[in-house]
């Protein structure tokens, strides 16, 4: 938020500098293997990136793992239009020239890397044990450093704008699984008594 202030008051920003010479590493060309994965990376982060939330959700619900479904709906839908939105809309900050793919305005913060973040959270929360969880997040990190990579090799995006999405993401989560723990306990609870329908 800090960060999106400062890019309000101030244009450019004092850590522009570090963002050209990250976006001149990134100039590796439109063509080959990387830009084609950077190209699938753009297409799951996007639109298409709402399709596992909701199937998660769905399966969660099947399952009578409502309050997980809620949850997972809250940090990874919902809070992207209620977050994410306003933030570019306040900032307004301008993208960098030329991007390779299709582009709305707002480039800061990064809508793709907070659905990554808050995707990874999530998961982690509703579908491994907390002793589990320490071989997801590796994983889960290389995801969110991909979509982060992938968003600046586009030059869809600056990397601040990456990691205020991570930033963005992960607070966000956080507070909503802090709201939510107690609902949370209370599934876990039932699910081991075998009374997650009632």
């Amino acid at each position: 938020m800090a960060a999106g202030l400062t890019l309000r008051m101030h244009r450019p920003p004092f850590f522009q500098g570090l963002d050209e010479r990250w976006m001149a590493w990134m100039n590796g060309g439109s063509g080959g293997a990387a830009t084609g994965l950077a190209d699938a990376l753009d297409r799951l982060g996007g639109p298409m990136g709402l399709i596992f939330p909701i199937a998660l959700i769905g399966c969660l619900c099947v399952y009578g793992r409502w309050r997980s479904g809620i949850f997972v709906f809250v940090s990874t839908v919902l809070a992207n239009v209620v977050v994410v939105l306003p933030l570019k809309r306040l900032v307004d900050r301008p993208r960098p020239p030329h991007p390779w793919v299709l582009v709305n305005d707002g480039s800061f913060p990064s809508g793709q890397v907070f659905g990554a973040t808050t995707l990874v959270i999530v998961i982690a929360v509703v579908a491994f044990p907390l002793r589990a969880r320490r071989w997801w997040w590796p994983a889960g990190g290389v995801y969110i450093a991909a979509m982060m990579w992938s968003r600046t090799w586009l030059h869809a995006q600056w990397f601040s704008d990456t990691v205020a999405g991570v930033l963005a993401g992960a607070g966000t989560c956080l507070l909503v699984w802090l709201a939510f723990e107690p609902l949370l306990r209370a599934e876990a609870v039932r699910a081991v008594a075998d009374r997650l329908w009632e």
